[in-house]
């Protein structure tokens, strides 16, 4: 499957000059909701992390994008979906997400650029074990660490600048700021 090509058609690889949610700035900018409004399209990144995945007993996700892809995920694999939500400056099992001691957990997210999100659901899980993360796509540029294994359909690194030494910014071209939620500039 060639990934890059579905974004491109489906318009969800952006050029410019991005404020990230990291707080990060990058020349081009992944619009993962052109993906995930359209399930024929999120379709063959979901068969592929069905392929990556461990056998698990839940699916979480982070966010909004993160919860859209793990409720999918875990519907294709016959298991239960549950997602971390924000609290403050981190996130939070809530909804009574009834996780057992036993039960083996997957995290699932969109956009890995670092790695913030993964880290706040990991640590929003009190129960369970986690197997592993797995993402639709891998921006980072650097390895990240989670402590668990960490699986991607696409690794597509994109360059990202400090502001402070941001190429993009000293040649004035104007920042755009995508996507929602706060945590801009935050992480």
């Amino acid at each position: 499957m060639d990934y890059i090509s579905l974004l491109e058609q489906e318009g969800a690889l952006l050029k410019g000059h991005f404020l990230l949610a990291s707080g990060l700035h990058s020349d081009k900018y992944i619009e993962k909701f052109r993906i995930l409004e359209n399930p024929k399209s999120l379709e063959p990144f979901i068969q592929k992390m069905v392929e990556l995945s461990p056998k698990v007993d839940w699916v979480i996700g982070p966010t909004l994008g993160g919860a859209i892809i793990a409720f999918e995920l875990a519907r294709v694999l016959g298991v239960r979906s549950a997602y971390s939500e924000r609290n403050g400056e981190g996130r939070v099992l809530r909804r009574g997400f009834n996780i057992k001691e036993k039960d083996s957990i997957l995290i699932v997210d969109d956009i890995l650029t670092t790695g913030g999100s993964i880290t706040d659901a990991i640590v929003s899980i009190e129960k369970g074990k986690i197997l592993g993360a797995v993402v639709m796509i891998d921006r980072s540029v650097d390895d990240i660490d989670f402590g668990i294994p960490l699986y991607s359909v696409l690794h597509y690194p994109i360059n990202n600048y400090k502001p402070e030494n941001c190429p993009l910014c000293r040649e004035d071209i104007p920042l755009t700021k995508r996507g929602g939620g706060r945590g801009y500039g935050t992480r």
